[in-house]
């Protein structure tokens, strides 16, 4: 028996694990759900996966050199997540330099990093997501919802923690193709500035705006938050934390306290981990998100106290990503044949990847969703949180 299947006939427990080799041969690991079948085709895959596995498993995976049987991909990685993670460490100096490093995001080199993923074809985005194209974790509150009922509450769980008033300006960094922007204007009679990094993003957020009538409320521009100037009563940001880099983490709230009114509120909605600081996944920051960083809450903390912005609230959101991945990879499989033909394989494989292996991520590892209400005040919000669950 190789290494490899030795390390995984005395790592994996939990969950039934079958390897088909090349040459037909299998072995049988494990015991009890998900039970998944793992087709190795080309020798030597386990041994360069076992080597470096957080690099090498993505990377074996977009070059065929394996697959899973009937399409169970998240199964497999719930598996040898639950076995095999934390048995290697991602906090080694090899991984966590670099990333440093590829995470300092001047301004030129988040226009590239942001341009890397969202600059993409936008016909990819219209097929997994919602309706109205929300890029970040929904909010199910019950259990049954639709991604797009999820969509909205999120949006209006976002609002309730602004505690907007009629004519209050906002301003949304990271607006994304203008969703939350638009919803906040529609329902809550505020005008929202929005600023992002993409040039797609931005032509198409300028469209639906013009589409929605909102031209006089809704504004976007193509801005990095460090060039910005203005006054708001509101500060939204989903989704666009992870892009900061960690060098820029107080940077980026001392801007957010300069651009908030006295009395106003800001809501940072990010990814980030419940886990000691630790290096982003290297397959990830190659092929998805070049230039991001998934903050420890302790780095977050530290940033917004050395800012002088006052917490009214921190809420954590467990794996209500998990089941907007989930559901992402879903609408996804139902095009996937489409974009095989427009984009190739390959294409396919790397975004298949990404949204399993994130979605086991909030499931299994240690990745959250934060939401920061902040303020110049401790009395700007109410002083209880039954305003935001009236």
């Amino acid at each position: 028996m190789s290494l490899a299947l030795d390390l995984l006939k005395r790592l994996v427990k939990d969950g039934t694990l079958q390897v088909v080799m090349p040459d037909g041969g299998e072995h049988n690991f494990g015991s009890g759900e998900p039970s998944v079948s793992w087709l190795i085709r080309k020798k030597g895959t386990l041994g360069k996966i076992a080597r470096n596995p957080f690099m090498n498993l993505g990377e074996t995976y977009i070059d065929q050199e394996w697959d899973v049987q009937d399409n169970r991909l998240s199964d497999l990685l719930t598996v040898l997540r639950a076995n095999l993670e934390s048995s290697f460490s991602i906090r080694s100096p090899l991984f966590f330099i670099p990333a440093l490093v590829q995470s300092w995001n001047n301004i030129s080199l988040s226009l590239s990093n942001v341009a890397h993923h969202y600059d993409i074809d936008e016909r990819l985005f219209r097929n997994f997501l919602d309706s109205d194209m929300h890029y970040s974790c929904a909010y199910f509150p019950k259990e049954d919802m639709s991604l797009e009922a999820a969509q909205q509450a999120k949006c209006e769980h976002i609002a309730k923690k602004l505690c907007l008033k009629p004519n209050a300006k906002v301003l949304d960094i990271g607006s994304g193709w203008g969703s939350l922007a638009m919803h906040l204007a529609e329902n809550y009679d505020v005008s929202v500035t929005g600023i992002t990094l993409s040039n797609e993003q931005l032509r198409v957020a300028e469209e639906r705006a013009a589409e929605r009538n909102l031209g006089n409320r809704v504004k976007f521009e193509l801005q990095d938050y460090r060039n910005h100037e203005g006054k708001y009563d509101g500060i939204v940001s989903v989704g666009m934390f992870e892009h900061v880099g960690k060098h820029n983490f107080l940077t980026y709230f001392k801007k957010v306290k300069s651009l908030l009114t006295k009395d106003g509120l800001a809501l940072i909605h990010t990814i980030g981990s419940h886990a000691p600081p630790t290096a982003t996944n290297p397959w990830i920051r190659k092929h998805i998100f070049p230039g991001g960083y998934i903050p420890s809450l302790s780095e977050v903390s530290k940033a917004i106290e050395n800012s002088g912005l006052i917490p009214g609230d921190i809420e954590v959101w467990r794996r209500h990503y998990a089941s907007t991945l989930e559901e992402w990879n879903r609408r996804f499989q139902n095009v996937r044949e489409e974009f095989v033909r427009t984009h190739g394989e390959k294409f396919c494989r790397i975004w298949e990847f990404y949204l399993c292996a994130s979605q086991t991520a909030f499931e299994l590892a240690s990745l959250l969703v934060f939401q920061f209400q902040l303020g110049h005040r401790n009395d700007s919000a109410p002083l209880t949180r039954d305003y935001v669950y009236e």
